[in-house]
């Protein structure tokens, strides 16, 4: 449930589990998705249609104009007529039950795949979702770093007109703000980049403005991710495999139906007929009012490409399952290898965020030294370039650790 505050005019704040909510209610894509289900069960009663009685009714009018029909010496006078007719009439083949097989495996591989489809938007908002707050916090370091920066040179160009410090000292650093400077820009540019690719992800309107409550501290969930590595996989719960199987299904009933184009077509039907005559009624009348029939057709001989069908049927069937036999053993190496990638990503997360610390305190203590003039200005830029190379790696440490999270939940569907 969306809380009171999540939309206001043109803006729209948005946790994280809103997002993904918003998503799964407005995204296009998923819509789609959706609207393919209704269709493929749509085609279904289509098929189904055909098999159901068809009735038809139908009247018609004859006038011989006077014409009297003469058996030996007689005269038979023909009067106009009107004739009603009401035909029920319905007919089965072995192609028609397998159609309706056929079809209700399309709509479940059309339900599992509105179900991944559904996963994969959720995964790309949170992986999205989740970098626009990673951005916004190394712009906040930016930020926080430049202002160090400008308070050094500040400091530096007050030691210059005292004649403590030359002025080179004080246009290195002014060149390492401009840099700086330069880099918060390009990464507010991307990160305006990552916020329309979150407004299409949604499903809202082009000119909407987000704003993500949710803290990265708040969601990253390190301890949540790591547990992963304990859940069990199990292979009929994946998407993937799910549509593997249901393709192997269809093939092997496009095989069944190749088959049946030789089994009976089986029809019967039922016509009443209600003969009015506009005048005298004829001597004879050979028209019965209830016909009834039954008839059944089979192929004792056809042409040799029903059977050259139902072979490619086979040989399509056969490859079918060896794709879906390497895809099921891709899944399972996949498995591994995203254990892996979770494992490594968040070892180098502790590196990086024990490194990020180091850096920080290294900076913090040539900052001082540098006031004291016990430090150049080169070894502040040095220390300067260090921590914001620091923090941009732990940023993509954190990163790569929410994606290795997403991708291995995706796979075990969690």
């Amino acid at each position: 449930m969306l809380n009171s505050t999540f939309a206001q005019g043109n803006e729209m704040s948005l946790t994280i589990e809103e997002a993904k909510q918003y998503a799964i209610n407005h995204n296009r894509s998923l819509q789609n998705a959706s609207l393919d289900a209704q269709i493929a069960e749509a085609n279904r009663w289509q098929i189904i249609a055909t098999m159901l009685p068809q009735l038809k009714a139908s009247f018609d009018y004859t006038n011989m104009c006077g014409y009297e029909m003469k058996i030996m010496n007689m005269a038979m006078a023909m009067p106009p007529y009107g004739t009603f007719g009401l035909t029920a009439s319905m007919a089965i083949t072995g192609a028609q039950i397998v159609g309706t097989q056929m079809q209700k495996i399309a709509i479940d591989m059309s339900n599992i795949s509105l179900k991944k489809t559904e996963r994969s938007i959720t995964s790309n908002v949170t992986k999205t979702y989740m970098s626009i707050l990673a951005m916004e916090s190394t712009v906040t370091l930016l930020e926080k770093n430049l202002e160090n920066m400008e308070k050094l040179h500040q400091m530096t160009e007050k030691s210059v007109k005292i004649g403590v410090v030359e002025q080179t000292e004080a246009d290195k650093l002014l060149v390492q703000v401009a840099t700086m400077r330069s880099g918060i820009h390009s990464t507010k540019r991307a990160l305006e980049v990552l916020y329309n690719s979150m407004v299409l992800q949604l499903g809202a309107d082009v000119n909407t403005k987000l704003v993500l409550t949710d803290k990265i501290e708040n969601t990253l969930n390190v301890d949540g991710a790591m547990s992963l590595l304990n859940t069990q996989f199990d292979i009929d719960n994946n998407y993937n495999y799910q549509l593997l199987q249901k393709n192997l299904e269809l093939s092997k009933k496009q095989v069944r139906a190749s088959e049946v184009a030789f089994a009976p077509t089986i029809a019967v039907f039922h016509k009443y007929s209600n003969i009015n005559y506009f005048g005298d009624k004829p001597m004879m009348e050979s028209t019965p009012p209830n016909i009834i029939g039954v008839s059944a057709s089979i192929p004792l001989w056809t042409d040799w490409q029903r059977m050259s069908d139902i072979k490619e049927a086979e040989i399509s069937y056969k490859k079918t399952e060896n794709t879906f036999n390497d895809t099921k053993a891709g899944l399972l190496i996949q498995e591994k290898q995203l254990r892996y990638n979770l494992t490594s990503a968040y070892e180098n997360y502790e590196i990086q965020t024990n490194n990020l610390d180091v850096t920080k305190r290294v900076f913090d203590n040539i900052t001082i030294k540098y006031g004291q003039g016990a430090a150049s200005s080169l070894e502040v830029t040095t220390a300067s370039s260090n921590l914001v190379m620091a923090q941009s790696t732990y940023i993509s440490a954190m990163l790569d650790l929410i994606n290795a999270k997403v991708e291995l939940e995706d796979l075990l569907n969690k």
